[in-house]
């Protein structure tokens, strides 16, 4: 989740920058915030990985 709030204040501060930066370099920050989500996202949501195995853990009903 802290990932994903620096994500959306570096985005903030992109943006706030895209008027004083040529549009080329708008474009490529845009692009590092884009892929920096997708591969959180995908390390997140993947079948194998541990939010996962925390979800079944949760759903077999054993104490923790």
């Amino acid at each position: 989740m802290l990932f994903l709030v620096a994500a959306f204040l570096l985005l903030g501060v992109v943006v706030g920058a895209a008027a004083h930066l040529p549009l080329p370099v708008t474009l490529v920050a845009a692009l590092a915030i884009g892929c920096w989500l997708l591969v959180y996202g995908l390390r997140k949501h993947r079948p194998d990985g541990t939010a996962a195995r925390k979800r079944a853990f949760h759903r077999s009903g054993e104490a923790r």
